[in-house]
């Protein structure tokens, strides 16, 4: 073979080197290209709930929700593929943490093609996919649905094929304007002018239950000249807390105290043996497995630092002071000032509660006389922080602090006001009529809830539990980012920081929320 060939041959076998190189890299980039895609796809969030056969009773028994949309779908069908867009459009209204309207309706669905759910969409009669049910959560929970069936509280949506058509339906149920572009904080309901409104506050006296007692952990607050204001405490929530759920966790760390809580429970011998730094009782969920939640209800404020905590802790403590007997009354007050002296982070207010609790110089001998105590003592802090807030700008703009409870829930409270010098009201109250509303609001009211859903005493399934927080990052969010939202409030309610108060306790909202993300 001459030179000349040889050349030849050797240039046409670089130059398909070259190429196959080349193509290999596009491939190569193409396959990261699709991965990269892939990801973005996979970091999408789920809003609905994806509900079986084993949780779906649990869950909707358990949800806080008024309402409940079920969706009995098909993973192989296309039309159920293309809707689940439309159909997420509205869950993100709805459901999890980050909800626009949480508590309104919990948006789920059901793939029928899994052979686990096939009784469960029989008994719903399901006819074809995407099909769409609407109706009380509790209803739904071990009920079904028949096509003649005149009095069922289940209906089905007929009119619901796409997001805009979907969230008009629910709109006429609700009697409500929501939009697809509602934007959290932006349409909350007002607690003034509906006396309803404190049932959806249950919840939130579990969340404010599990957030004081994280707190304690967090700050190894549990000292041995502590430990029996603790103990008192528990004691006072497992007689008359109005969650049964807390009042079982609370009897659990009660009569296992000793064990949980030793005196030298944050020595370092100790806590070598423990890796989260919270100790044995760190394990023990207070208020339930599903608890926290990572949002609130009732309590909920229109920017993340304001109510939350501070406003749920409130509710705890005022519907623990109607739920005493008289006999009871002097070892609540003692409970709760000592709890609030020991236990709560906020130096200033904790100072002034305690003020207020040491003017006290008579024993209560009656309910009535405690919690017409708590109630002035909320109503005089609401009172400071009002002027405190108007002259810094850090109150909550749609829920202001008030002189409570105002005319709109209780007229007959109300004798006469008339209005001093600096501009704040001095009312006459009726203390019969307000001591009715108190028992009325944090008592009966305030667990009406419960009771309409069949509730009370009902425990949630530890393993449909389980799945649900297993089918969606929706329903719940990390308890460390839930607890800085807690603490960054620093307000137990009208007991709020000041405002230099808020900003030198700042450190602990970091502190928190690093001690959560190591």
């Amino acid at each position: 073979m001459s030179m000349s060939k040889a050349s030849v041959i050797l240039t046409v076998i670089v130059l398909l080197l070259i190429s196959s190189k080349e193509a290999a890299s596009i491939q190569s980039g193409s396959r990261s290209i699709l991965r990269a895609v892939s990801s973005e796809n996979k970091a999408q969030v789920d809003y609905a709930v994806d509900l079986n056969s084993t949780n779906f009773d649990a869950v909707l028994r358990n949800t806080p929700a008024a309402h409940a949309i079920v969706e009995f779908f098909a993973h192989w069908c296309p039309a159920c593929r293309n809707y689940k867009p439309q159909y997420e459009k509205v869950a993100r209204l709805f459901n999890g943490p980050d909800a626009v309207h949480p508590g309104i309706a919990l948006m789920t669905r059901v793939d029928c093609a899994l052979k686990i759910n096939n009784k469960l969409c029989d008994k719903f009669s399901v006819s074809h996919y995407p099909m769409l049910f609407w109706g009380p959560p509790s209803k739904f929970a071990s009920g079904g649905w028949e096509p003649k069936e005149e009095k069922s509280e289940i209906h089905v949506i007929d009119d619901g094929r796409t997001a805009e058509r979907l969230l008009n339906w629910i709109n006429k149920q609700l009697g409500s304007s929501y939009g697809l572009d509602d934007e959290k904080f932006e349409h909350l309901p007002s607690n003034i002018s509906d006396l309803g409104q404190i049932a959806r506050a249950v919840y939130d006296v579990e969340e404010a239950t599990f957030f004081a007692f994280e707190i304690i952990l967090e700050h190894k607050m549990i000292k041995p000249h502590t430990r029996a204001s603790l103990i008192k405490f528990l004691q006072l929530l497992v007689a008359h807390h109005p969650s049964k759920r807390c009042r079982k966790g609370s009897a659990e760390v009660l009569v296992n105290f000793d064990d949980l809580c030793p005196p030298d429970m944050w020595s370092p011998d100790k806590q070598e043996a423990v890796s989260d730094n919270k100790g044995m009782l760190g394990n023990f969920q207070i208020c339930g497995k599903e608890v926290p939640r990572g949002y609130w209800m009732f309590c909920r404020g229109s920017k993340n630092d304001t109510r939350g905590f501070s406003c749920g802790l409130w509710v705890v403590l005022h519907s623990l002071s109607v739920r005493i007997e008289d006999g009871e009354s002097q070892f609540a007050f003692t409970a709760v000032c000592d709890f609030i002296n020991n236990f709560f982070i906020c130096e200033e207010c904790r100072e002034h509660f305690y003020q207020m609790c040491s003017s006290v110089t008579a024993p209560f001998n009656t309910s009535r006389d405690f919690a017409l105590w708590l109630w002035s003592a909320h109503n005089k802090v609401n009172e400071r922080l009002m002027k405190e807030e108007a002259s810094v700008g850090t109150g909550d703009p749609k829920f202001p602090k008030i002189i409570w409870p105002p005319k709109q829930l209780c007229s007959s409270c109300h004798l006469s006001s008339n209005h001093r010098e600096n501009g704040f009201g001095q009312i006459d109250w009726n203390l019969n009529e307000v001591y009715k509303f108190l028992t009325g609001y944090y008592g009966k009211t305030l667990a009406s809830l419960y009771k309409e859903k069949d509730r009370l005493g009902d425990e949630v399934n530890d393993g449909a539990i389980a799945d649900l927080v297993a089918s969606t990052n929706a329903v719940v969010v990390p308890v460390g980012a839930a607890l800085a939202i807690a603490l960054s409030s620093c307000a137990f309610g009208a007991l709020a920081c000041y405002w230099r108060s808020q900003q030198k306790n700042r450190k602990y909202y970091h502190q928190l929320h690093s001690l959560k993300n190591i």
